[in-house]
């Protein structure tokens, strides 16, 4: 009896995800965690809105839903400021997107450059697709556009990513220095802009050219200031011909219906956006307080995020992470050098950082103690 015939490529990956999900990590603990701190969700919810809408949809759920999401590109597109031939939605949040770009693009042994530490899951459909991966690492916390460009042209890549605001760091990019390093990205290269955490982003953070520029495609979600991780739909505007591109290769029903009306609910509840904003900024504020009252760094933000520099190197923040968890608080940290000296905590409830303030004490004596 023989088994399934995996192509070469496949048959050289390891089996591995990006990221183990808290609900994996309480089974192998046997235990909940009492704050979910580590996922950069929003705790806060959505629209009571959208709730409402996903609610009413649920008995029409029989239903396929629309493939061409005409009503939430319509609205997004009169949101944005472009047209809808300048959108594409996903059902599986920006990941599935990303995946889909990389498909379109890049073939076994083609170039495509990230940052060391950046978000493994773009270079997970990299490697998955047989890409050729070259990083460049960050520069003062943040990634380092013009190295990035410069690399691309090195290596004749197909595909740079960024993300601005950054993940895992918080740090972000003004949209006018970062329209002035892309004056170097070279012919045939396309910037991937991953723009998840832009409404949290100071004013200017947006880069300020045309959603047509053939340069560029950026992602954004509902996944993180609209409160709606669980529904997946993400989105990404570029120029029509890449857009169009995308189905050939998308999964044309992928976004189920509750999904696109509680989006579409989500956006043109504007009063429930800025409460979030609200609390966030508040909940990182107290996350600094926290931070420091321990002898640690916050680190500037513009996500629903902060990096805290615990002050020592990647083994000693691995310590307090794992203390941490074992005191049942979920938080995640960077994954390279110099980063990893940092953990990184999501934006929670006053409760949650209650008591992520009587575990961190705890869990420094711990990495303390543990040299």
């Amino acid at each position: 009896m023989t088994g399934p015939r995996f192509t070469d490529l496949i048959a050289r990956l390891p089996e591995t995800v990006p990221f183990v999900g808290p609900e994996g990590m309480e089974r192998d603990r046997g235990a909940r965690f009492s704050a979910r701190l580590g996922a950069n969700e929003s705790v806060f919810g959505p629209s009571p809105f959208a709730i409402a809408a996903m609610q009413d949809e649920a008995a029409d759920v029989w239903k396929y839903a629309d493939a061409t999401q005409h009503d939430l590109k319509g609205a997004l597109s009169e949101r944005l400021g472009c047209a809808p031939e300048n959108l594409v939605m996903g059902g599986a949040g920006i990941d599935g997107l990303l995946g889909n770009l990389v498909r379109l693009l890049v073939a076994p042994g083609d170039a495509v450059v990230t940052s060391e530490g950046a978000y493994p899951t773009f270079n997970y459909h990299v490697v998955g697709f047989g890409g050729e991966l070259h990083k460049v690492p960050y520069r003062d916390d943040r990634e380092d556009a013009e190295a990035l460009f410069a690399k691309a042209a090195e290596v004749d890549a197909k595909i740079v990513y960024l993300a601005n605001p950054d993940n895992p760091m918080g740090s972000w990019h003004e949209g006018q220095g970062l329209e002035r390093a892309l004056a170097a990205l070279p012919e045939g290269c396309i910037l991937a802009l991953d723009e998840a955490y832009i409404e949290f982003a100071p004013e200017g953070t947006a880069l300020p050219v045309a959603f047509d520029d053939p340069r560029v495609i950026r992602f954004r979600t509902f996944s993180k200031a609209y409160g709606m991780a669980g529904a997946r739909v993400g989105y990404a505007i570029g120029a029509p011909g890449l857009i169009r591109a995308f189905d050939r290769v998308r999964n044309h029903f992928e976004m189920n219906r509750p999904a696109q009306v509680g989006a579409l609910a989500a956006l043109d509840d504007d009063t429930w956006l800025e409460e979030v904003l609200r609390l966030v900024e508040e909940a990182k504020a107290r996350i600094g307080e926290i931070a420091i009252e321990n002898g640690l760094v916050p680190l500037p933000s513009a996500t629903n995020f902060v990096a805290i520099d615990c002050g020592r190197d990647g083994d000693f923040a691995r310590k307090v992470l794992s203390a941490l968890l074992d005191e049942g608080i979920f938080v995640r940290m960077p994954g390279v050098a110099p980063l990893d000296r940092c953990i990184r905590i999501s934006a929670g409830t006053p409760a949650d950082l209650d008591a992520l303030a009587t575990a961190l004490p705890r869990a420094l004596m711990r990495a303390q103690e543990a040299g």
